[in-house]
């Protein structure tokens, strides 16, 4: 049973939320000192995409990674990501692959798609603290306006396949500073693109901003259609990167990845040639300044919980003034808010608002077992690293 809840209110809020509702509209187009964050550069790596008649097309240099652990290339799409064998699971940032299996998620497999049990864990415990500020209290999640594209535009929910079966996180669509009003890149958690230290890339990551766009029930959404689901359909990720410190040290609980827990999707549509940016309506700088908590009002997170008392079909959001969380005091210091989202929410972006502006600056990573925080990795010049890269040789694609 949770603590009781005090109320807690901040100028800086309103404004927020208001700003986010404005920037998001779909109507048009610091580093931690001595943190190593310099290290978290981890490689991109290719995917395949599909052509007109629905066949699977790999890039023969996909392939010949496939073969090299022994996958058939042609089983693929029949089932054969399905093989999660040690020695067939690929790790390495280099070995990243995402071909499009044509009608996986359907509605329903979509709605079913639980929270991974790494997305919160009980971490609190271990946390440092000689460095970190007190747990904040609670903050109820509120329920986002609908419909979401007139309200949070730039967020989705992020599907893709493990193990243990069918997952869920959240995701953010970004803006592409090479690419300006023509970006196809989603911010989200390393840990819904990768297992960490244990395991490899995870497969079938596909992206679907406005997800139940009108927030419907699970009932009314009984019988719904696919563009009730997906109003701006699916975004599978051709390519995708994490930071070395997540495939290394992440883990179930966050592990020693946790402050490094970030990732760049680059999504293409199965149809079209719109980019993601200009079929939303919008989407958000990132700010890698790695601002101090006690320089900032208020932070507030975005996305779908799935795990109870939530369902993960509609979206919410928390906001507080952010403190400190630090796991252990030869790491980084990550970002906390008081907030009552479970898993699911993980990847959803963080934001700010600078001089008017809404910009996201982190992403959720792990909270506790009683659901009454979330932390996420301050951006600094290795997340910066990452996104440059992203955009520089991918964005165009």
């Amino acid at each position: 049973m949770r603590s009781s809840r005090r109320r807690r209110t901040f100028l800086a809020s309103a404004g927020l939320v208001a700003a986010l509702a404005l920037t998001a509209t779909a109507c048009g187009s610091g580093d931690s000192g001595g943190s190593g964050d310099d290290k978290a550069s981890g490689e991109s790596a290719a995917s395949s995409s599909q052509n007109g008649d629905d066949k699977i097309e790999v890039p023969d240099d996909i392939k010949d990674k496939l073969k090299d652990h022994g996958i058939d290339v042609d089983q693929w799409a029949n089932g054969g990501w399905k093989n999660w064998d040690k020695g067939k699971w690929l790790s390495e940032a280099k070995d990243f692959v995402n071909p499009v299996i044509e009608g996986l998620w359907k509605p329903e497999r979509m709605k079913s798609a639980k929270d991974p049990d790494k997305t919160i864990s009980a971490q609190d415990a271990a946390a440092d603290q000689g460095v970190s500020d007190p747990a904040p209290a609670p903050v109820e999640a509120k329920a986002e306006k609908t419909p979401y594209h007139d309200h949070a535009a730039p967020v989705g929910k992020v599907f893709f396949d493990s193990p243990e079966g069918s997952m869920v996180c959240s995701g953010t669509v970004v803006k592409d500073v090479n690419h300006p009003g023509k970006s196809n890149l989603v911010w989200t958690a390393g840990h819904c693109v990768h297992a960490g230290g244990s395991g490899g890339w995870y497969r079938n990551i596909a992206f679907v901003p406005s997800y139940n766009d009108l927030g419907k029930s699970e009932s009314e959404l009984g019988g719904a259609t696919a563009p009730e689901i997906a109003p701006y359909g699916q975004w599978w990720a051709d390519w995708a990167s994490t930071s070395n410190e997540w495939i290394s040290g992440g883990d179930e609980a966050g592990g020693a990845g946790a402050p490094y827990d970030y990732a760049v999707l680059h999504v293409k549509p199965q149809q079209g040639t719109k980019s993601l940016e200009e079929t939303v309506g919008n989407a958000l700088d990132v700010d890698f300044s790695a601002p101090s908590t006690q320089d900032v009002s208020a932070m507030g997170a975005w996305g779908y919980p799935a795990a109870p008392p939530y369902n993960g079909l509609t979206m919410f959001k928390c906001v507080d003034k952010p403190g400190r969380l630090s796991l252990d005091p030869t790491l980084p210091t990550m970002y906390r808010i008081g907030c009552t989202m479970t898993g699911g929410s993980s990847g959803g972006g963080w934001f700010r608002v600078v001089d008017g502006k809404t910009k996201l600056v982190s992403n959720t990573s792990i909270g506790p077992a009683d659901n009454t925080w979330l932390a996420g990795p301050q951006l600094g010049p290795g997340a910066e690293k990452l996104y440059e890269t992203m955009s520089e040789e991918y964005g165009g694609q």
